[in-house]
């Protein structure tokens, strides 16, 4: 398990975050949302131990990630939007990578570069970005570790491959694994992403799982917009809109319509939810 409490992290005076407080349980795959510049990307880098919170603690499995002991460094692996085109193939950057983590499958590298359509014995300083981000994917999933860490996965995939994305991470997590993914393009995971965290620069504004989510919020699709609406917006044919569930009918998740209802309402939100982090 993940254990996050009184999180701060500031470059120099300028504050990333504070007082970050969640608990991330095992066999999920998260959602990791926020507005530009809230601190998403190095909440994923501090679990992985490539930064030093200024203050609080990170807990994963009785580690401190910041120690980078081999033993947790073999269990976690963090994928950056960042994926340099080193000049070997991807075959030989898998075979000699996989080394470093004690359950990395070959074969699995190779059965998922197949779903993928990308080509083990390319070169990947000639692949392009797309077949590149494909490749790092690969290996990720192929590393078979217990925390997988992904920063904004499907940049720079086109539609088929977001779909291919989308099988392998289920074909291919095993259930002991927790994903945590960070992500802007909220409808290419919108099947995949539960429970969902929104993110707030000083504050976890939302850490629930879909279920806990329609048990108190109801999403209308409709012609007629309710007065009583937490937001509303408008989509072809109606609009789309998000109420206090009073009734415990169960509903669909529009996970943008959520993102910007829990914004408009952030105390609402945290109340109605019982930020149940700490």
């Amino acid at each position: 398990m993940i254990k996050i409490k009184d999180l701060a992290f500031s470059y120099g005076d300028f504050v990333v975050l504070k007082e970050i407080s969640m608990k991330l349980e095992e066999g999920r795959i998260y959602g990791l949302l926020g507005e530009n510049g809230v601190g998403k990307t190095t909440l994923l880098t501090l679990l992985a131990g490539l930064k030093k919170t200024t203050c609080g603690s990170i807990d994963i499995d009785g580690f401190n990630p910041f120690e980078r002991k081999p033993s947790f460094l073999s269990e976690i692996y963090y994928l950056s939007d960042e994926v340099p085109a080193v000049k070997m193939t991807a075959i030989a950057f898998a075979s000699d990578r996989g080394q470093f983590w004690t359950n990395f499958d070959l074969k699995k590298f190779r059965e998922i570069m197949s779903l993928f359509e990308n080509d083990v014995e390319m070169r990947m300083d000639r692949m392009s970005y797309g077949q590149l981000k494909k490749t790092y994917i690969s290996f990720a999933l192929a590393c078979n570790t217990k925390y997988l860490f992904m920063d904004e996965p499907t940049n720079g995939l086109d539609i088929p491959s977001k779909a291919q994305f989308r099988k392998a991470v289920l074909k291919f997590t095993s259930e002991r694994a927790t994903l945590l993914i960070s992500t802007h393009q909220v409808r290419d995971l919108e099947a995949l992403i539960d429970p969902i965290i929104i993110l707030d620069r000083r504050d976890v504004l939302l850490n629930a799982s879909l279920g806990e989510i329609t048990e108190k919020l109801y999403f209308d699709y409709s012609t007629t917009v309710d007065p009583d609406a937490l937001y509303s917006e408008l989509i072809p044919g109606g609009c789309i809109q998000v109420l206090k569930n009073e009734t415990g009918i169960e509903s669909k998740v529009n996970i943008e319509a959520l993102f910007n209802t829990v914004h408009k309402h952030k105390e609402l939100i945290k109340d109605m939810f019982n930020n149940k982090n700490a």
